[in-house]
This record gives C-alpha cells, sequence and structure tokens, in this order.
C-alpha cells in the first residue's frame, strides 16, 4: 500500500501540471481543449529531437537524470510547444471563437488532437523512447519502500511549479487580469483588460505546464505517441475534480486521481487502470458538479 502511495505522488505531479494548464484554458477561455494533452507528448518528443539533434546527453545531477542536457531541452521543448499551442489557436481555434458553438470547438480539438498525435507517431515512429538508458539506482526508504530519484524530483519540482503559478496568479498584475477575465469578461475589457494579450498568456502558460509534464513522464516512465491519449482522461478528471479554473484543485485533484488510481492497481488488473480517472470523473459530476474546491477565477480562491 505504501509502494502504491509513492508511485502515486510521482504519477499525480506529472497529472497536476497537465490539469493546471487544462483549467486555465477551460477557466478562462471557457473552452474545453482536447488536444491540450497531445501537447504533452508534443514536449516530451521535442526535448528528445533536442538532444538527438545536438547530440546532448541528459546528464546526470547527483542521483538524477536530469542533467544540463536535458534542462536546455527541456527549456526549448517548452517554446516549441507555446509555438504550437499559439498556432493552432490561430488557424483554428481563433476561426471558430465566436461564431460556432462550444460543441463544435469540442469536435475541432479533437481533429487538432489526431493531427498532433499521428503527426508525432509519422516522424518519431511507433516505438518508446528514453531520455537517458543510464541505470538507476531506487532510494529504499523505511521498510520496503523503493523510490527512484527521478521520482522523488518530479514530485519537488512539480511542487515548485505550482507554487510560482500561485503566486503568479495571486500577486502580479497579468495573474490578476488573468482572473478578472475568467471571473468577467465584459467588466474587465471595461476596465482596460486587454483580451488578445490575456488570451497569449493563457496558451503560454498552457503550452509551458504541457511541455514540462510531458518531459516528467519521459524521464519517469518512456517516451510514446499515444502518452498524451493516455493522460487525458486522469488530467481532465483531476482539473473537475478541483474545480475549473482552480490551479491549487487541480493540483490537488491530480493526486487525488494518481492516489486513486495506483491504490485500485492493488485489486483490479492493470488492464483496468485506464477505466479508474473515468470512474473518477463520473462520480465527481454526479457528487459535486462544481469540482471540490469550487472553481475559481485563475485559481486563487
Amino acid at each position: 500500500m505504501i509502494q502504491a502511495i509513492a508511485d502515486g505522488l510521482s504519477t499525480g505531479a506529472i497529472i497536476a501540471l497537465g490539469a493546471m494548464g487544462v483549467t486555465l484554458v477551460m477557466g478562462i477561455l471557457r473552452f474545453t481543449n482536447f488536444a491540450h494533452a497531445e501537447y504533452l507528448t508534443w514536449g516530451a518528443y521535442m526535448a528528445l529531437a533536442v538532444l538527438s539533434v545536438t547530440g546532448l546527453d541528459a546528464g546526470q545531477t547527483g542521483p538524477f537524470r536530469f542533467g544540463l542536457g536535458l534542462v536546455l531541452a527541456t527549456v526549448i521543448a517548452v517554446v516549441l510547444t507555446v509555438a504550437l499551442a499559439l498556432a493552432i489557436d490561430y488557424l483554428v481555434f481563433r476561426r471558430l471563437r465566436g461564431r460556432v458553438n462550444h460543441i463544435t470547438l469540442v469536435f475541432a480539438s479533437f481533429g487538432v488532437a489526431l493531427i498532433v498525435r499521428y503527426s508525432i507517431h509519422l516522424i518519431f515512429g511507433g516505438a518508446a523512447h528514453y531520455y537517458s538508458n543510464d541505470l538507476q539506482i531506487a532510494w529504499l526508504i523505511g521498510d520496503g519502500l523503493r523510490v527512484m530519484p527521478d521520482q522523488a524530483l518530479v514530485f519537488a519540482l512539480a511542487l515548485l511549479v505550482s507554487v510560482v503559478l500561485f503566486l503568479f496568479l495571486k500577486y502580479s498584475a497579468l495573474g490578476l487580469a488573468m482572473r478578472g477575465v475568467a471571473e468577467n469578461p465584459a467588466l474587465a475589457a471595461i476596465n482596460g483588460v486587454h483580451f488578445r494579450k490575456i488570451l497569449f498568456w493563457t496558451w503560454a502558460i498552457g503550452g509551458g505546464l504541457a511541455a514540462v509534464s510531458g518531459v516528467f513522464y519521459g524521464m519517469t516512465v518512456q517516451i510514446r505517441p499515444d502518452m498524451g491519449f493516455q493522460l487525458l482522461l486522469p488530467i481532465f478528471a483531476a482539473a473537475i475534480l478541483g474545480g475549473i479554473g482552480n490551479v491549487v484543485g487541480a493540483l490537488f485533484g491530480g493526486f487525488i486521481v494518481a492516489l486513486i488510481e495506483a491504490i485500485a492497481l492493488l485489486w483490479i488488473p492493470a488492464g483496468y487502470k485506464i477505466a479508474v480517472p473515468f470512474v473518477v470523473l463520473l462520480l465527481v459530476l454526479w457528487l459535486c458538479p462544481r469540482g471540490l474546491f469550487k472553481g475559481s477565477s485563475g485559481g486563487s480562491k
């Protein structure tokens, strides 16, 4: 049980970062973007591409396989993922926004997701990849609990990113403007908030979080073209569980979903793992449709 909880916390950190990007877009732009999970895949593969093209090694920092090479690759992957998110909004969503209903936008995001996923599959192939083939020795903690160093690092970095995002949304002028648009777009516009600026930063932050989440998944699991699809339900379940627009709720939602998933695997076959977040999502929509943290603008309530 303790080992399952430790594994769940590591996976939860990855899900939480993806869910925070989703909840920002849903809360501020009022748009359910199912292509967001594929941005995770894109970010993971862009980091891999940087390492391959430059010939850099992922590197090593103490016991962690997160050296200078992978840090540089992650920064470039964030930039390229933000560029992808902005390009897709410009080419697809911008042309539909305000002209079609929400369902049409949702179906458009499904189409975008398929294009991104199979483009990655075409370019990189369907085989699994790793940033590093170096063996890593697990830390033995307590009585039989084993934690990989990279899992601990991902957990710590995810918490750090979450804290930075929370402080940004709560105290910065741009963060306050984003929260204002989420709360009341018309009133925010009257007070001089420019929607295009908020739009740009919403996609930029969401894309950046997706890229970091994808790289973290590649560090602790493996890189596959379908990794975004596998994380789609957990990410959206976490966002809805935490309350739409609430980044703190998305953080806790990610950990809750991952822990339920990890503990459930003690009693159900691994093949049913993908059904667990779906059940969680249904229960949340049935018992508490607004989420446990009652979605708030920009995520500070």
